[in-house]
């Protein structure tokens, strides 16, 4: 799909497998901190192959601030020759559609694609919110899977328009 004068491309991917949370915490750090796995690593490097055989170009390449999140994003700007990440206050856990959707419409307006790094629940939310007006989820995202949503500019809660939702599996897949 490539987005038009009216449109842009949203690709929203969730955070590769991390290490434990119940673990992590017991040591006495912030959830924020809390890494990927080595085999998260290892998987997010294939879903991102993946990921650009279907997205063969991004425009903007943004995370939430948390630590597995920034390494995924990592992962993803590598594949996409070692490309900007933009740290987004707005994409950690808890953050604001409303915010979020400033944050889209100032970023989107001269760019075909963005990609945002983030986490669930507020991913299925987001994109249900973009795609219906409404914050209830009808897909969740695995840990690495990705969706693609044109969005119109400015970009509009409930006028986004989904085309694709791929588990891990099928980006690794899509790598091969």
């Amino acid at each position: 799909m490539s987005a038009d004068s009216d449109s842009l491309r949203l690709v929203v991917v969730r955070h590769a497998p991390a290490e434990d949370r119940a673990t992590f915490a017991r040591g006495g750090r912030n959830d924020a901190e809390r890494p990927l796995t080595a085999r998260g690593r290892e998987k997010m490097i294939a879903n991102a192959r993946g990921l650009h055989a279907v997205v063969p170009s991004l425009d903007v390449l943004a995370t939430s601030p948390y630590a597995r999140a920034n390494e995924t994003a990592e992962i993803i700007a590598r594949e996409y020759d070692s490309m900007h990440v933009e740290r987004v206050s707005v994409l950690a856990p808890g953050g604001r559609r409303d915010d979020f959707l400033e944050w889209l419409r100032t970023n989107g307006r001269s760019v075909a694609t963005i990609a945002i790094i983030g986490h669930e629940p507020d991913l299925g939310e987001l994109t249900a919110w973009l795609v219906t007006g409404e914050p209830t989820p009808f897909c969740s995202f695995k840990k690495g899977g990705a969706a693609l949503i044109a969005v119109p500019t400015p970009a509009t809660p409930g006028r986004g328009v989904l085309h694709w939702v791929l588990s891990p599996a099928v980006l690794r897949s899509l790598a091969r």
